[in-house]
Formats: C-alpha cells, sequence, structure tokens
C-alpha cells in the first residue's frame, strides 16, 4: 500500500493544487499510448497556424459543462478546447481563465506553422472507440458505471512552441504531444487528458509581449465556465486551474488521478461552481526497492532516488507521521510558498470516514451539483481548492440547521436609549429571531446567535451573500458647468460575496453626461465592502458594529481645484425580503472627466476610529484617468467620512471594538457602460490592525480569503499561517472537499417502521408511507383510516338530492341540511307551504311549488304578481322590434350597416336578443349585445355564423351553492410556488398536494420572484421581480423565461391574470399603483394611483368583471375592489385587519380569501354578502395564499413552507417544505382547464382596438397611456 500520508513530503511546499503531485508511485516505465486518431480514423486536421481555430463543431450529444449544456465546441491550436468562439491569442494566453468557456489540456503559444505538428479532431460515437472512453473513465470514478453515448478526441501531435526570429530559449526540435477526449451521456460529462511518455518536452512560452524582459508564461491546465453576465454585472465564471508552473506541468506525464500514468479524469457536468477530480491511488505490484514511504500500516519502507529528485527544488517539508493521525482527528499540515514567508494549511476532518481495505478511493454520485469525495479510506488524500474567482455566490440551496446553546456568547448588539429602564420581558421582540436577549442591571441587549453576526437586532447567517438594495438621488455639477445635474429614484443594487469580502454595486441609470465623471467615487459602494469586509481576529466590520442601521456622511475634496462632494447615505436594517436598504443623495462639485475614458484606483488603505456610537476616518487617495487617446493623468482626492449608529452601553462585558481599525481595499474595478447607462464598482476588503507595510500583518487564509474550504466547511485560523477546513454539521470530507452525509443509508433503521427516508444535504427527513401519518409523538406512523366521502359514493342517508343536500366535513363525516323552501333534519325534508305566510297581490294567485312558490297575475294583469296592474304583459325592447319589422315592413334598423333587405330581428323565450342575429335573404350575421347593437368586428359572410356570446347571464339557481368538496376537479391541477429566485410546482392529487412529485419549474438565481399567476389558457406562469425591478413569463412546460415589462416599475409584488379578456393586473408598492396591460406587456394602462399605500396581493374575477386587491398600510389596511376598468371603487373590508397580504378567489364558490400577517388570520367573504368568516387563527406569518377545492393553502416565512387548509372545518391538514429552506412568497393555482365562463371581452376582444376591460354585464374599452388619439377610442 501506498498511504496517503506517506506522500506529504512530496507534498510540502507544491505551489499548485496538492493532488497534481503523485498519489501514487510506479516502478513501471512503459510509454502509455493516446487513444486511437488520425486521418484514418476520420479524423478532420486544423488548420496550421499560430492562433489558429476551427469552426464551429456542432455537437450530437450537448456537453455538460460546469451544470450547464453546450451544444458546440471550438478547436484552438494553442491547447484548449472552447466552448464559444476563441479571442485572440494575445487576450488571453497570459491569464488564466479567459473569458470565454474553456477546457484546456495544456494552453500556451503553440505553432503549427509550416509543419511544425499537427492538431486532429473529431466527434465519434463507435462502440469500439466509446468502450476505450469508459474504461478510463469508470477506472477513475469506478462507482460512477458510466456509459458515453457520444466522445470528441482531440490530439495536439508534434505541436511547436512559438518562436520569435530573435531567437527563444526553447529549441526547435522540442515539441510536445496531449490529448484530451470529452465523453458525453444525456446527463454528464468527462474530460480525458492524456499525457503520453516524454509528450511534454517544454512547459511554456516566452510571451510576445515582453521579450526585452525574458518574462516566461507557463502553460496552464484546468477548465473555464467563462465570464457569466448577472443582473447589473458580469463576472468570471467558476474555473478550475489544475497546473501552472514547471514542476507541476512535469507531473502531469509521471503521475496521475485515475490510476494510469499520465492519464488524467474529470467529472466536467455534475457541478455548477467545480470540477471533480478522479482520485485514485493505485497498488502497485512493482514497488522499487529503494522506495522510502510508509505502508498504511505505518511502516517505513526504502528510500528512493526517485522522492529526492522530486524533493530537490524543495528546500523545507512539513508533516505529521502517520501516527499523529488517529481516527478522532485527521490533520495533516504542509506548506505553499509565499511571498515572504512559508503558509501552513491544515485540512480537518472531525468525523474521517471508516477506512477500508481497497484499492480505490472512490468518487459518487448522488446528485448533480453536489461535490463529493472519497469515503473509502481513512486517510484521506488531500486537495487544495484552487484560489476562486470573485464572482456572485447565490445562497446555499440547503441551509444547515443550527442548535445554539444560549450560554454562548458571540457579537454585539443594539443600544436601546429609552429613558428609564427596560427588561427582555417585554423587549425581546425588538431583537432578531437569530439573537437572545439578556438582562443587564441597568437594560438590555440583544445578541446574534452563535452562526449569526450583527448588532443582535439584526442578524445576518455568516457566510451568506448579501444584497444591498436602494435608491439614488442628488444635485451635482460637472467641471465648470454651471447647469447642474438632477437626479432622483435611481437605482442602486449591491451583491456582496461575504467569503472573499467582495463588494459589487451597480447604480442605473445615470447619464452620459454624469456617468463618466462619478467613476473616481468607488466609496459609494465602498461603504457596503466596508459592511461586510473579512475580518481579521479581534476586529469587526461594519454589520458587526451596526447591524446595517446607520448613517454616513462623507465629504470628498478634488485636487487642486478643490471641488467639493458631499455624500450622505442612511442604512435602514433588513427588509421583509432579507435585503439590506440605503437611501444615498449626493451634493456638490465633480471634475469632468471625459466620455469614453477609463479610471484606474490603486489598491488603499483607511483608518477607522470608534468612539461612542460614531466611526470616523480620513484618507488621501489616487485615482488615474485613461484617456480615450491613451494618454494617463493621476489625480489626488481626500475622504472624510462619519458613521453615526447607536449600540448598547449595559453590557460592559462584551468585547468593545477597537479604537483603531484599518480597512484595507484591493481589486478595485470600476466601470461606466454607456450603452446601458450603469455605473459599476467592485472591490475586496478586509479590516484589521493598523500596518504600515513594513511587516505582514495577519494573513491566515481565513481573514483574506484564500483558503479553499467547501463552501459546505468553516475556515478555522490556527496558529500563524495554519488553517482548518472543517465540514458543517451533516456534511463529512477533509474540509477542502464536503460530501453530504447519507444518514438514511448508514442509519437504515433511523425513521422506524413504515417510513421513508429522505435524505437532504446536510440533514435527512422521516416521511410516512403512503396510508399513514404521524402520530402524536411525532415519531411514530401509524396507518390512517381511509376516509370515504359518502356524499361523492351516494352512501349517506340524506334525503333526494331535490330537499337536501350532503355536506362533507372531513375524514368520513358529513352532515345532512335540507335545501331552502324545505324543513326538517336533513334525512327527511318536507316542502314548506309559502303561499300560507307569502303574500301575493290581490289579483294575483299564489302557487306552491317543492322548495319555493310563484306568484301569478290574473288574467287581464300584468307584473310579476307582487304588483300587478290591469293590461297585458309590457312587451320587451326585442319583441316590440320585431312587431314593426313583421308590421311596416320597414323596421328600426339596428345601429350599424346592413345589407338590402328585410331583418326581422330574433327573440328568445324570454322575449331578448338571440346573441347572433343574421339577414335570411343574405345569410350574413352578426353578435348582438343585450340591447341589440351589433359587436364591431363580428359581421360575417354568407353562411358563416360567428362564434357569439349570450349576452343574457341568467339568474341564479334557487337554492344553496354547490360545495367546493363536491365541485369536479379538473385533473393535472398544480400549485405554483415562488422561492425568491426559482418557482417551484407541486401537483395536486383531489384536494391533497403529491409533495413527493414536487420539483423545480424555473430557476431564475438572479431575480426575487415576488407575486405569481397563471394563464389557463396558454398555460404561461407570469411573475413579479423586486430585484430588477420587473414582470415576466414562462411557460408551464419549461423553458426560458420571457421579460416583457422592465421600465417604470418600483417594486411589483402581487400580479393577477384576466384569461378571458387576456390582460395582467398588477400592484406596485412602491409607485403605489395598479396597472393594466395585454398579456405580452405592451398597452400598459395605470388604473389607480392614488389612495394607495402599500398594494400587495391582487386577484380578478374575469366572469363577473371584479378587481380586488389588499393594501398593508399600516395606519389604515384595507381589501378594496373596483370594475376591471377601475370604475365603482370601494372599501369592503376595513376593520379588523392589520397586515393583509395574500389575496385569492375560488372561481367555483366565488369565495374571496385573504391571510393577514399581523392578525395571524385566514378569512373569507362572499364580496357580494357583508358577513365574514374566519377560517384558521394563530398562524405564523402567512404572505401568498391560493385556493383549491376545499382547501386553502398559503406560504409561510416563519416555517418555510406551504401550508394546507381546510376552509371546510378549520383545520390545518398538510404541509409542503421545498428541499431549500428558504422563505416562500407568492403561490397560485395551476389550473389543468379554466374555469367555466365568459365576459364580453373573449371575442375579438370585445371589439376594442386596444384594451378590453370587462365589467358586471359590459366592457370598457380603454386606450393605454399616450395613446389617446385617432387610433384608439375609449367607450363603454
Amino acid at each position: 500500500h501506498c498511504s496517503p500520508c506517506s506522500l506529504s513530503v512530496l507534498m510540502a511546499r507544491a505551489p499548485v493544487p496538492v493532488w497534481l503531485v503523485p498519489l501514487f508511485l510506479s516502478a513501471a516505465v512503459a510509454r502509455h499510448p493516446l487513444l486511437p486518431y488520425g486521418a484514418h480514423r476520420g479524423d478532420r486536421l486544423l488548420e496550421g497556424g499560430d492562433d489558429s481555430a476551427s469552426s464551429r463543431l456542432q455537437l450530437s450529444t450537448p456537453l455538460h459543462f460546469y451544470g450547464t449544456e453546450v451544444p458546440a465546441l471550438y478547436i484552438s491550436t494553442n491547447g484548449i478546447i472552447a466552448t464559444s468562439e476563441p479571442l485572440q491569442e494575445d487576450k488571453y494566453l497570459a491569464t488564466f481563465p479567459p473569458s470565454f468557456g474553456v477546457l484546456a489540456p495544456f494552453m500556451t503559444d503553440l505553432d503549427t506553422t509550416d509543419g511544425h505538428g499537427k492538431v486532429f479532431y473529431r466527434e465519434d460515437s463507435s462502440t469500439e472507440f466509446l468502450g476505450l472512453v469508459a474504461e478510463h473513465i469508470n477506472r477513475g470514478f469506478p462507482l460512477d458505471d458510466f456509459e458515453p453515448r457520444n466522445a470528441v478526441i482531440v490530439t495536439w501531435e508534434n505541436v511547436a512552441a512559438y518562436q520569435e526570429k530573435r531567437g527563444d530559449s526553447i529549441s526547435e526540435n522540442k515539441r510536445n504531444m496531449f490529448q484530451a477526449v470529452l465523453a458525453s451521456d444525456d446527463s454528464t460529462s468527462y474530460a480525458i487528458f492524456l499525457y503520453p511518455e516524454d509528450g511534454l518536452q517544454f512547459y511554456g512560452t516566452q510571451s510576445k509581449k515582453a521579450y526585452s524582459g525574458g518574462e516566461k508564461i507557463y502553460a496552464k491546465v484546468g477548465f473555464g465556465k467563462g465570464v457569466e453576465t448577472f443582473l447589473f454585472w458580469t463576472n468570471q465564471g467558476a474555473y478550475n486551474e489544475f497546473a501552472n508552473d514547471e514542476q507541476s506541468l512535469k507531473n502531469l506525464v509521471r503521475s496521475s488521478n485515475s490510476g494510469k500514468k499520465g492519464v488524467w479524469v474529470f467529472d466536467i457536468g455534475s457541478s455548477s461552481n467545480n470540477i471533480l477530480a478522479a482520485q485514485i491511488t493505485s497498488i502497485f505490484e512493482e514497488i522499487p526497492e529503494t522506495v522510502n514511504q510508509y505502508s498504511s500500516h505505518g511502516e517505513e519502507l526504502e528510500n528512493t532516488d526517485y522522492i529526492k529528485s522530486l524533493t530537490e527544488e524543495q528546500t523545507t517539508s512539513k508533516y505529521q507521521s502517520p501516527d499523529a493521525i488517529n481516527e478522532g482527528h485527521q490533520e495533516v499540515l504542509y506548506e505553499v510558498p509565499s511571498n515572504q514567508e512559508d503558509h501552513q494549511y491544515g485540512v480537518h476532518n472531525p468525523q474521517p470516514a471508516a477506512a477500508e481495505d481497497s484499492h480505490y478511493n472512490v468518487h459518487r454520485h448522488v446528485s448533480p451539483g453536489d461535490p463529493y469525495i472519497d469515503q473509502g479510506t481513512n486517510v484521506t488524500p488531500l486537495e487544495i481548492q484552487p484560489v476562486q474567482f470573485e464572482v456572485p455566490q447565490f445562497p446555499q440551496q440547503n441551509p444547515q440547521v443550527v442548535v445554539v446553546d444560549e450560554e454562548f456568547d458571540t457579537g454585539v448588539v443594539f443600544h436601546y436609549n429609552t429613558g428609564n429602564q427596560q427588561t427582555c420581558d417585554t423587549n425581546h421582540h425588538r431583537c432578531s429571531v437569530h439573537a437572545v436577549c439578556r438582562d443587564y442591571p441597568t437594560g438590555f441587549c440583544c445578541r446574534c446567535l452563535p452562526g449569526y453576526y450583527g448588532n443582535g437586532r439584526q442578524c445576518v447567517e455568516e457566510g451568506t451573500p448579501q444584497r444591498v438594495n436602494g435608491k439614488v438621488k442628488g444635485i451635482l455639477y460637472v467641471g465648470t458647468n454651471p447647469v447642474p445635474v438632477e437626479f432622483e429614484n435611481i437605482d442602486l443594487h449591491s451583491y456582496v460575496v461575504v467569503n472573499d469580502g467582495r463588494a459589487y454595486t451597480a447604480i442605473s441609470t445615470i447619464s452620459e453626461s454624469l456617468g463618466y465623471s462619478l467613476l473616481p467615487l468607488a466609496s459609494i459602494g465602498g461603504i457596503i465592502g466596508w459592511m461586510f469586509a473579512l475580518e481579521q481576529p479581534q476586529y469587526k466590520n461594519g454589520f458587526s458594529i451596526t447591524g446595517g442601521e446607520f448613517t454616513r456622511q462623507a465629504e470628498v475634496t478634488f485636487l487642486p481645484s478643490n471641488d467639493k462632494l458631499v455624500i450622505k447615505q442612511r442604512f435602514t436594517g433588513i427588509d421583509e425580503h432579507g435585503h439590506l436598504t440605503i437611501s444615498t443623495e449626493l451634493q456638490g462639485r465633480v471634475p469632468q472627466i471625459p466620455f469614453r475614458s477609463l479610471v484606474h484606483i490603486e489598491p488603499y488603505t483607511e483608518l477607522y476610529h470608534s468612539s461612542s456610537s460614531v466611526i470616523t476616518s480620513s484618507s488621501t487617495r489616487e485615482y488615474t484617468v485613461e484617456f480615450p487617446e491613451g494618454t494617463f493623468q493621476t489625480y489626488t482626492y481626500q475622504w472624510k467620512q462619519t458613521m453615526s449608529f447607536q449600540e448598547c452601553i449595559y453590557d460592559t462585558t462584551q468585547n468593545i471594538i477597537p479604537a483603531t481599525q484599518q480597512l484595507s481595499v484591493d481589486r478595485i474595478f470600476v466601470l461606466y457602460n454607456q450603452e446601458e447607462k450603469i455605473l459599476r464598482y467592485a472591490m475586496s476588503n478586509s479590516i484589521g490592525p493598523i500596518s504600515d507595510g513594513s511587516a505582514e500583518m495577519n494573513r491566515n487564509p481565513c481573514y483574506i480569503g484564500t483558503h479553499g474550504c467547501d463552501t459546505n466547511a468553516v475556515c478555522r485560523p490556527g496558529q500563524g499561517n495554519q488553517f482548518t477546513c472543517e465540514c458543517t454539521a451533516g456534511f463529512r470530507g477533509n474540509g477542502i472537499t464536503c460530501f453530504d452525509i447519507d444518514e438514511c443509508r448508514e442509519q437504515p433503521t433511523i425513521c422506524g417502521e413504515y417510513t421513508t427516508c429522505n435524505n437532504q444535504p446536510g440533514t435527512f427527513r422521516c416521511e410516512c408511507f403512503e396510508g399513514y401519518q404521524f402520530s402524536e409523538d411525532g415519531q411514530t406512523c401509524v396507518a390512517i383510516e381511509r376516509p370515504i366521502n359518502h356524499c361523492v359514493t351516494g352512501t349517506h342517508n340524506c334525503d333526494i338530492p331535490e330537499r337536501a343536500r350532503c355536506i362533507y366535513t372531513g375524514a368520513s363525516s358529513y352532515i345532512c341540511a335540507c335545501l331552502s323552501g324545505f324543513s326538517g333534519d336533513g334525512r327527511s325534508c318536507i316542502d314548506i307551504d309559502e303561499c300560507q305566510s307569502i303574500q301575493c297581490h290581490v289579483n294575483a294567485i299564489c302557487y306552491n311549488t317543492p322548495g319555493s312558490f310563484l306568484c301569478q297575475c290574473k288574467a287581464g294583469y300584468r307584473g310579476d304578481g307582487f304588483h300587478c296592474a290591469l293590461g297585458e304583459p309590457e312587451k320587451t325592447k326585442c319583441q316590440h322590434h320585431r312587431e314593426i319589422a313583421l308590421g311596416a315592413g320597414d323596421p328600426v334598423l339596428i345601429r350599424g350597416p346592413r345589407p338590402v333587405g328585410q331583418f326581422i330581428p330574433q327573440c328568445d323565450e324570454h322575449g331578448e336578443y338571440t346573441p347572433v342575429q343574421c339577414y335570411p335573404s343574405t345569410g350574413h350575421c352578426w353578435c348582438v349585445d343585450r340591447e341589440g347593437n351589433e359587436i364591431d368586428g363580428t359581421r360575417t359572410g354568407p353562411g358563416i355564423r360567428p362564434p357569439c356570446l349570450d349576452t343574457v347571464t341568467p339568474p341564479p339557481p334557487v337554492g344553496p351553492t354547490v360545495r367546493p368538496d363536491l365541485v369536479p376537479l379538473p385533473p393535472g391541477t398544480h400549485l405554483i410556488i415562488a422561492q425568491s429566485g426559482k418557482i417551484e410546482h407541486v401537483p395536486l392529487e383531489g384536494n391533497s398536494m403529491k409533495k413527493t412529485f414536487a420539483k423545480t419549474l424555473l430557476h431564475v438565481p438572479d431575480k426575487v420572484v415576488i407575486g405569481i399567476a397563471y394563464d389557463c389558457v396558454d398555460k404561461v406562469v407570469y411573475f413579479t421581480d423586486i430585484s430588477g425591478p420587473s414582470i415576466s413569463r414562462a411557460s408551464l412546460q419549461g423553458g426560458e423565461p420571457t421579460t416583457i415589462i422592465k421600465t417604470g416599475l418600483g417594486s411589483p409584488e402581487g400580479i393577477a391574470v384576466d384569461h378571458l379578456g387576456r390582460n395582467i393586473f398588477w400592484t406596485d408598492s412602491q409607485l403605489d399603483r395598479i396597472e393594466v396591460a395585454k398579456l405580452d406587456g405592451s398597452q400598459r394602462l395605470v388604473l389607480f394611483d392614488t389612495g394607495l399605500v402599500n398594494p400587495r396581493g391582487i386577484v380578478a374575477d374575469p366572469v363577473k368583471g371584479k378587481l380586488y386587491w389588499t393594501d398593508w398600510n399600516r395606519s389604515a389596511p384595507k381589501i378594496e375592489m373596483s370594475n376591471l376598468d377601475g370604475t365603482n371603487r370601494k372599501i369592503i373590508v376595513e376593520d379588523e385587519l392589520e397586515l393583509p397580504n395574500g389575496l385569492t378567489m375560488d372561481p367555483y364558490s366565488s369565495m374571496l380569501c385573504w391571510a393577514d400577517a399581523g392578525t395571524k388570520k385566514l378569512e373569507c367573504m362572499n364580496p357580494s354578502q357583508p358577513s365574514r368568516r374566519k377560517i384558521l387563527e394563530g398562524i405564523q406569518y402567512p404572505f401568498g395564499i391560493a385556493s383549491y377545492g376545499k382547501n386553502l393553502f398559503y406560504t409561510d416565512w416563519r416555517r418555510n413552507a406551504v401550508v394546507a387548509v381546510d376552509r371546510i372545518v378549520s383545520k390545518e391538514n398538510d404541509d409542503f417544505q421545498p428541499q431549500r429552506r428558504s422563505r416562500l412568497y407568492g403561490i397560485a393555482t395551476a389550473y389543468a382547464q379554466c374555469s367555466p365562463g365568459h365576459s364580453y371581452c373573449s371575442v375579438n376582444n370585445g371589439g376594442c382596438s386596444h384594451l378590453c376591460l370587462a365589467t358586471p354585464g359590459g366592457r370598457s374599452c380603454r386606450c393605454p397611456e399616450n395613446t389617446i388619439g385617432v387610433d384608439c377610442i375609449e367607450r363603454n
């Protein structure tokens, strides 16, 4: 055995990721052959040259790369395969990664001009070749059992390094040979890099731009996703660099990660942010007699010159002997050279896997996107994560639940200066939900729990990326211009990668006249960087001190002009969406910077001085302007700033804020995008002690962000530059790579009988078998008594349906109730003779009918039976019209052109106009309204009848309405749920959620989805996004979302769809208005912009032409309604409301229901009646609500769940928690088919030229904003 521990000598001073150092030693020296290639195998030959690239190679099976699908590839001379057309070589060869997606087996400046080597490539799906490829992959990943469907093979044969004619240090006769194979199936892809013995004879080339300095650029081996585009910025995507200097490049030939010399295998498709390398440490029968290494039992073997040759360039090595590594605590130390001192890295694994006698350390799939390491041995081979890019990392899909001992002391707090001593008994609600309240002799303080930081009033989870949203306004003079530039309501969005201390800020929309001149003001966003700067020990960043609740005033003086600018910023903590909020105001004068100039800001430091509730700082900095013509000039400006906040003065034992701290800012990036009119700032921040540059401050990787710990690991600083990476609870590994512990597999009986164990990242969940439910102890599953709905099966003992109804009350229970007009117990109902008590007119006769009665005027009288007068019954308009037409032959023509000929209107049995009217002589037909007027655009040619809708709504039936649970529910119905950056859907079966079939409908990680609605006609989801802000739509069948509205929005929240009129309605809580538009986002019209404070939930009733919405105005909360055209607006609920959030309407029962996060209630009402009913009280924090059948479904922010409530019996009956635990927002029902009903807008857009908005019994034609005129006519 070759124990991984025994190789720590070899890894002691590796300047690159350690796994590239040989993982095994072999005496075999046979040259490893490449996979078959060449013209006889059907290969294409890349055109010779210094920087040649192939045309687009379309793939028959897409390549899965960093979790995305790549449809085509490009082959380059320079040892790379690109996922998009590569740039010119001078733009990417000197650095890694390039801006385009790349797979680099040996990226350097290669040249195949004049026969200096060849590059072959092909796509191959032959069984023979795929078998060879699968052999390599399955040796590296033995548990994956991978069967490729297709592969791409690229071979660089005897290629030369580029050489300038003036001479080069690389001999012309040195050539390199290597190969790359990319294999794919339907779900993932692998890469194989092959390097034959003596295949690499040079390891880099000289830069074409640096011959005078003799700069040598080493080849790069690795993978890069390329530039990613976010909402307001672009950043380099994920990448993994595996070799970048001579030593690591030499190891490519003489080592391996797959058990075969010179063969390196990588899983490139499973994870969205990482490449997974094989980790095979094979056992070889031939061990050189002179090799000095440790066996797995700690026995020392012989020494060899081979180790000496590997370590002769390394002056020191540190490692622990295998004796020091025990099963309870696994830690290996090694060193990586730095500029001034050696950094020791420790990999800590508190839960090592049990040792197994295996030839392999294996990588195993559970689900795409999760990193895995070997579980097979007690000592895990070390891997150092390469230094990663500064890219926004979205919150982990499965945050861990931390059990906190409330005696732990963590962070700091908030000052409550009330004048009287206050205690936690009456003030604990003023603390964050992630904080504890502590009483002190003179008052109380809030303190964040372990795993969180802040001031106690505001706490955020450690390591979680943060978002900041706000507005910018100001009055600025630019240069010598006497006319100021005024602006207001400008959006500011910031994203902070907390583990790296890097803040990205975007401000839009900034005019060109101002944008370039604001480039030096990176500190506008820099204050956000200070809030989340990486902290040195005993030092605190801004959020740890203030909790994001403070004011900042900065004065900037530009030299030598002495122009001054004042920046005022107010941070108001975390809003209901978990985002920090900021307002910024700028006033003063800034020097003018010419259009299309660039600004460069060098790294700087700044001292922050703290006293009671005040932090001040001042500094003098420089910025350099690169003018469009290529010249440079450096300028100086002075910054003075003050931050005011409140701190808790009662806790004298708490760590005091250091009197002086130094903020170090580097990697500063500023850019103004002229086309988008967006100003972007980015910078990395760390805070610690004062350093004058003569000595290194604490450079522990945990404090400066250069650790390689897994995203599911915590970086624990040690002595000096040592650190350990420790996997968090529910994960196991060496800390560099952590994989989820499958509790269900390791402890098969953990959940008990009649249960299914559902493993989840970092935890697990027990679920009862179908037909079982948890008993009162919450742990044991017991059989469910199968409920029988006797009302549906007909096994009840109620009277016949003509006299009684059966009401299902849940389980197997029901009640019987007599219909209106009958009396009895429901099992036996007797008709009530209303004629005994109800008085008809004296000239009318009363007729008793089953369940009702009828009053009819006597002969010679007309009327409704309650009022009778002498004379015949009054004729309707249609009857009168028809009489004239038949009698006179010259009818009163209905409005609109008519063909020549006799027209006789047709009336129905009630005397009303039939919806279709025709000329019998010509066959022309058209639609009419209830008054007999022709509906524009409906006239057809001879013999064709238009699809007209009934214009007369039949009267409602006498008696009770159908119960929700008796309505036939359409199959294939789903709940759709907004969860910040994604939309989930859960199928419904009957009234129940099929939770095991829940899945994500749409991933939109750069959006915060709030409101959600569904169009049952086109089966499309519509949703609002407050981060854009924007309104978008996506098909329920999948596909990319389409943004339909992205301008003129503040904070769009609730959204509703009128599926008959083909319109959408939405609320905007920032602009305080309600708008309507067509489904494609066109023809926008503001319905209401007055009388609104915080509008949120909104729902449309297209059949009745009604619109309902909530307004959670804290001083006067209310629920309002209007017609869909905005007329007849009125308040329908205003008492006993606090925070009405979600709103829904059941299309079958016409019940309007809402969720109130203040009163903690669900309530319902029929809008046509004044009474309201409390469905459920004592809920936690509801947001969205939807209705289906007898159930209401609401999202709860406290429970992070969808909760189902039976509104008939007022009882919670189920809940659903998505796999990713985070805040849930809007929820809607996606019906498989539309509910019955029609409106006047559902045919030919109601005859309207633009917006058709239904009203009760009619419609309104409305014109969108700024289009009233000859091309649009408004009418009712």
